[in-house]
This record gives structure tokens, C-alpha cells and sequence, in this order.
């Protein structure tokens, strides 16, 4: 299989993320999406339901970012894969700022997954906009918070697909 230029094969790219309410999920399946149209073979999941990354060549791993922390399933994916990730593309994202000033502000990784990522050569996470929807909130404080100015979806889908197609244009065979 070539990619949409016809000259490069595609790869094989895991799109892995860790979400709470589902707006992180949208995202990845977005970013699948644009791969997919690239010309990759890319399989969109859970970070905890991956049991090995072995068989891909690039890992795209997105979490939603709560209190300046990661999904721990998110983290736990990077702790268990280091090793075959350290081999392999791999690009980062998160997502959750809410609110006109706060959605489109770019978010340092915590700490720990700023070491992780450092150990896999991984690029640093790009930060989109989180979604606060009241309906989906789950946990007092979320749902608390939903019933405010956060509430609302702040995704920059435009923003999203930029990246995407970037890191698809990006997405080159290793020698």
C-alpha cells in the first residue's frame, strides 16, 4: 500500500489514547481519520486495551490532561512500551483546557511524561481544547464545573487536522 503521493509505503501507525469523557477519544479518531486518509494503516485504541506496539511503526498517543496530569493509562502505556518505543515515531497530545482564554493556551507535559517521552525520543505533546459537556461530566467536580464558563466544546477540530496531516506528512519509512 502507498501513501496518497503514490511513492511512499504507508505505515503502520497506532493511535492510542487515554480519555475520560470522551472528547480525547474524538480526538484521536480524528487524527486516525486524517492518517487513514494519508494512506497509513492505522489502528485507533485505548491505551490500556494495547497489549504491544511491536508491530507498528509509528505511536501517536494522545490523553486528556486534568490538574496539569495525564490519564493514568496513558502514562502506564509509555512506563510498560518504553523499551519498543524508543524504536519507533512517536507523537503526543493532550487535551482539556476549557474556556475562551484557557483552549487555545499550548500546556507543558507533567513532569513524569516529560522524562518518559525524553527517554523515547518521543516530540513533545501539542495541546488542544478539551470539551466540558454537562451531560458527560462524570465526578462531582467536573460536573460542577460544567455548569460554568468552561462548559462547552473548545476543540479547534481545524487545529486538529493541521497536526494530523502533518504528522502524516511527517510519517516517512527509516532507512
Amino acid at each position: 500500500m502507498t501513501g496518497m503521493d503514490g511513492d511512499r509505503p504507508a505505515r503502520r501507525v497506532l493511535v492510542a489514547y487515554a480519555s475520560k469523557m470522551g472528547s480525547t477519544r474524538e480526538i484521536a479518531e480524528a487524527i486516525g481519520a486524517t492518517l487513514i486518509e494519508a494512506g497509513h494503516r492505522v489502528t485507533v485504541r485505548p491505551a490500556g486495551e494495547v497489549t504491544e506496539v511491536a508491530r507498528y511503526d509509528v505511536v501517536v498517543l494522545g490523553s486528556a490532561i486534568y490538574l496539569t496530569r495525564w490519564r493514568g493509562d496513558a502514562v502506564r502505556f509509555l512506563r510498560r512500551h518504553r523499551q519498543a518505543l524508543s524504536d519507533k515515531d512517536v507523537w503526543l497530545f493532550h487535551s482539556g483546557p476549557c474556556g475562551k482564554q484557557d483552549a487555545t493556551r499550548q500546556l507543558p507535559p507533567p513532569p513524569n511524561v516529560r522524562r518518559l517521552a525524553g527517554r523515547i525520543g518521543a516530540r513533545p505533546p501539542i495541546t488542544f481544547g478539551g470539551r466540558l459537556d454537562p451531560a458527560t461530566a462524570r465526578g462531582p467536580l467536573a460536573r460542577w464545573v460544567a455548569r460554568g464558563e468552561l462548559a462547552g466544546d473548545w476543540r479547534n477540530w481545524d487545529e486538529v487536522g493541521a497536526w494530523a496531516t502533518s504528522v502524516a506528512e511527517q510519517v516517512v519509512p527509516r532507512a
